[in-house]
């Protein structure tokens, strides 16, 4: 049989969840995260459009596979990758985990993939470091009492992160439409050596949870907005995670409201700003309104990036008592940073399967 030239042997190493979750450790992934959305405001990233294929599962329950690409250059040269990320929305009544997917790494001289991992972990763990960079930054005081919507795997990535880097985290209220779930989520807070002094409790509204919070993190699946803007304290800082969860009056009556990437958050007609933008009732960055949409004079802004406000370009919050919405979009290149420490960790470590090409 003739041979193909130019396909010597080699190896490609795979790293299964729980060597992810091992390299990780030794990472500060909120450090990593924000040295990211800083080289992304100041044009050291390529982030391409994602691809997207919806469908119905057997069971008539919606699935959606994502492909985001992304590249983030370095002191150290170029990280290049590719994460395939996963989710049906039956996945909870079955047990498990909504989404999950892979993260592919490339050598940037030859462009083969030279390592693959599992990347919901990472996934997310750079959602929850997101939400962490914004406490520390758009927010004035102390973070005391954080109500968490919705009690799934983003919410305890969330709950390991944020006692961390909130040191003066006192109170966490939960609320999940699943009440066991939230109840569940608080025993495992209260048996954790690192939270056990928190006082946590199970609300049974979202209201409720949310009533007096300094920080509120949504992390749902809904796709109806549900949260008023009289329901917040005074300068609450809303991390908008699961983009939907607000309704149109939280961001109009926010006095800064922060993306990870303003073409990201326009290109997009599924979510919420997305559907602002195009509706007319929300102004880019520069203050400019859709080309196409019919102008509302009463219209709410997106005012600027988390990234920008690291790299000095924005002050971020200048008035304290004004809510402050953080909508982050999801970036590829926060997956590809971190992918980049956990390949490099597993290449000195020797972790991980080598597996012939």
């Amino acid at each position: 049989m003739l041979d193909l030239p130019g396909y010597p042997a080699s190896d490609l190493r795979y790293l299964p969840r729980e060597q992810v979750v091992a390299a990780l450790d030794e990472v500060d992934c909120v450090e990593v995260t924000a040295q990211a959305l800083r080289r992304h405001a100041l044009g050291s990233t390529i982030l391409p459009d994602e691809a997207y294929l919806p469908w119905q599962t057997p069971d008539g329950h919606s699935a959606r596979s994502l492909g985001m690409p992304g590249a983030i250059r370095t002191d150290s040269g170029l990280d290049l990758g590719l994460k395939v990320i996963n989710a049906s929305l039956g996945n909870p009544d079955r047990g498990l985990a909504r989404s999950q997917g892979l993260l592919m790494m490339f050598d940037p001289e030859t462009a083969y993939p030279v390592c693959v991992m599992e990347s919901a972990y990472i996934s997310a763990l750079r959602t929850a470091a997101v939400t962490a960079v914004s406490a520390q930054r758009l927010r004035t005081d102390p973070v005391g009492h954080l109500a968490v919507l919705g009690c799934g795997t983003l919410a305890r990535a969330h709950l390991r992160l944020l006692p961390a880097v909130s040191d003066r985290l006192q109170t966490v209220t939960l609320f999940d439409l699943d009440r066991s779930r939230a109840e569940a989520l608080a025993d495992a807070l209260r048996a954790d050596p690192d939270t056990a002094d928190l006082t946590v409790r199970v609300e049974d509204s979202a209201r409720a949870c949310v009533d007096g919070a300094d920080l509120v993190v949504t992390v749902t699946v809904t796709t109806e907005g549900y949260l008023a803007p009289e329901w917040f304290a005074p300068g609450a800082l809303i991390a908008h995670v699961s983009l939907d969860d607000v309704l149109p009056e939280v961001v109009a009556a926010a006095g800064l409201v922060v993306v990870d990437d303003w073409g990201l958050v326009s290109h997009d007609d599924r979510r919420l700003l997305g559907r602002m933008w195009r509706a007319g009732t929300l102004r880019a960055p520069d203050g400019g309104y859709r080309p196409d949409a019919t102008p509302d004079p009463t219209a709410a802004q997106v005012h600027t990036t988390l990234g920008d406000v690291l790299a000095g370009r924005h002050p971020g919050r200048v008035e304290p008592g004004r809510l402050v919405l953080s909508n982050p979009f999801g970036m590829s290149i926060l997956d590809v940073a971190l992918g980049a420490r956990v390949a490099a960790y597993a290449e000195e470590h020797d972790l991980g399967l080598r597996i012939p090409r």
